[in-house]
């Protein structure tokens, strides 16, 4: 890979990290109702410092029920991945946004066609998680071509010598995946979460956030003492099936108030 300007996502991620705070990314779910563009705003309103867009596949080997659940709820209400993009066309909210799919949605459009269908629709990065590393190749250079930040997971079972790699081709920040298993709010922080903080803050000077398992404020201070913040998504994806973009937003402040006063603290 070449060497790539930073991009809109990282560079907004890297602004919060040398203002000495801790970044907050949270998932919303893509197409959700006809209110879902309202939660983004809401959720940007709040303080995200970016935020990423799921758009629903109808076998998402990586999400837990909630996720599912919404996903299945936007399927059967008519969302597509156009569909979704076509409404991020006219949706300025303010930060950057990423989309979190699966790679038979990217296949199936081609990767060419995608990566520049994201970046007509304003999204500055993708997120993949069933593509393999060794296979990321031909989408990531597509991507790089679009101005598309590819971000890696890293997941707590990766080997040491498998991170630098991740982390050399990641763009946007790289994810490291806080436990194994499918996404949901946990009572508690799983150890692989401040583990494979720690072993990613070791071999990069990305930022390094971590998700899957991090569903409380105070998780996400727990595991922002040794990353650089935290992805969240069920616990919002839960307030945005069952409250409105209002409440949404609210949740988001909370985390975000909660990571801005940690880090004040002496």
């Amino acid at each position: 890979m070449t060497d790539l300007p930073v991009g809109p996502f990282e560079a907004a991620l890297r602004a919060r990290i040398d203002g000495g705070g801790k970044c907050l990314v949270p998932y919303i779910t893509g197409g959700l109702n006809d209110q879902w563009l309202d939660v983004l705003r809401a959720v940007a309103d709040a303080g995200a410092d970016a935020i990423e867009v799921g758009i629903p596949f109808s076998d998402p080997v990586m999400d837990g029920p909630t996720i599912q659940e919404a996903n299945d709820r936007a399927l059967e209400g008519g969302a597509t991945p156009q569909s979704i993009l076509n409404d991020l066309r006219n949706a300025d909210v303010g930060v950057p946004l990423a989309v979190m799919t699966y790679y038979n949605i990217a296949f199936r459009a081609g990767d060419t066609r995608f990566a520049s269908d994201l970046a007509a629709a304003g999204v500055s990065g993708a997120i993949l998680p069933d593509l393999p590393l060794e296979e990321t190749g031909p989408w990531a250079d597509a991507a790089d071509e679009a101005g598309i930040e590819t971000i890696l997971l890293a997941a707590p079972t990766a080997p040491d010598e498998r991170l630098p790699i991740i982390c050399e081709r990641s763009r946007g920040f790289v994810y490291g995946v806080g436990l194994l298993g499918i996404t949901g709010v946990r009572e508690s922080l799983a150890e692989s979460a401040m583990s494979i903080a720690g072993r990613l803050k070791a071999v990069t000077d990305k930022p390094v956030l971590v998700g899957v398992g991090v569903g409380t404020p105070e998780q996400a201070v727990q595991v922002s003492s040794v990353s650089d913040g935290v992805v969240v998504g069920s616990a919002i994806v839960n307030r945005m099936l069952n409250g409105s973009p209002e409440s949404v937003g609210e949740l988001v402040g909370e985390f975000r108030e909660a990571l801005d006063a940690a880090v004040r603290q002496p």
